[in-house]
């Protein structure tokens, strides 16, 4: 059974910087796809990140591009989302999500597992 256990959200200044870190567990993750997903209030979730385990290939939404980089350590089988330059806009409950497929996938229906999420704010 795969669990997936978010940390690191809180509340922040527009311009200040967090780390979420995700700490995964129940599987060898070596053939995952790891990525963050976020969901504010009234809105869909939507995709924010995505790094395939094995070779570190990476994906970004447009909107984060620049500011926020996801990233893994394998002797510790966490995967993280540094995010710097936060604005108000990214307020937003933030999830890490596992996909047992090997292709680098943005679709929330192509993740098989879900954290429980973690909050973080952005003040203006």
């Amino acid at each position: 059974q795969v669990q997936l256990v978010e940390s690191g959200g809180g509340l922040v200044q527009a311009g200040g910087s967090l780390r979420l870190s995700c700490a995964a567990s129940g599987r060898t993750f070596s053939s995952f796809v790891l990525g963050w997903f976020r969901q504010a209030p009234g809105k869909e979730r939507e995709f924010v990140a995505v790094i395939r385990w094995s070779d570190y290939s990476t994906n970004y939404a447009d909107s984060v591009k620049g500011r926020f980089t996801i990233s893994r350590d394998n002797a510790k089988n966490t995967l993280y989302l540094q995010m710097n330059n936060l604005k108000p806009e990214d307020t937003a409950v933030y999830y890490c999500a596992a996909s047992a497929g090997s292709r680098v996938v943005v679709s929330r229906q192509d993740y098989d597992y879900w954290g429980q999420g973690t909050q973080v704010t952005v003040s203006s």
